[in-house]
């Protein structure tokens, strides 16, 4: 379910209101996951990836929550054994955890 686009209105009782709702649930996620992570996995990620449907919605709850757009999916899913696009080209969006993420990345 995408928090951006407000397909997530279904979920929520009518009678319910609040301000920020896609902005308050990335911010909260963006906290816990790592801490999540480390108790799982034994390592902490240093960056959130996210890839939003550009023909249906803008991820305008990326744009305002300061992740950062980097660029496109060529829309051939992961395993696709063609160079055809056979599913919806995405945007591409990330979210520094850390200052130094590519730093870390690149050790």
């Amino acid at each position: 379910m995408d928090v951006c686009t407000g397909e997530l209105d279904s979920l929520i009782l009518p009678w319910i209101q609040s301000q920020s709702l896609a902005s308050k649930i990335l911010s909260r996620a963006a906290r816990q996951l790592p801490h999540d992570w480390q108790q799982r996995y034994g390592y902490r990620p240093v960056l959130l990836e996210t890839f939003v449907e550009s023909d249906r919605h803008r991820g305008t709850c990326y744009q305002t929550t300061n992740w950062i757009p980097v660029g496109k999916t060529t829309g051939r899913g992961k395993k696709c054994p063609t160079y055809k696009q056979i599913i919806p080209i995405k945007d591409i969006w990330l979210y520094p955890l850390r200052r130094n993420f590519a730093r870390v990345l690149c050790r």
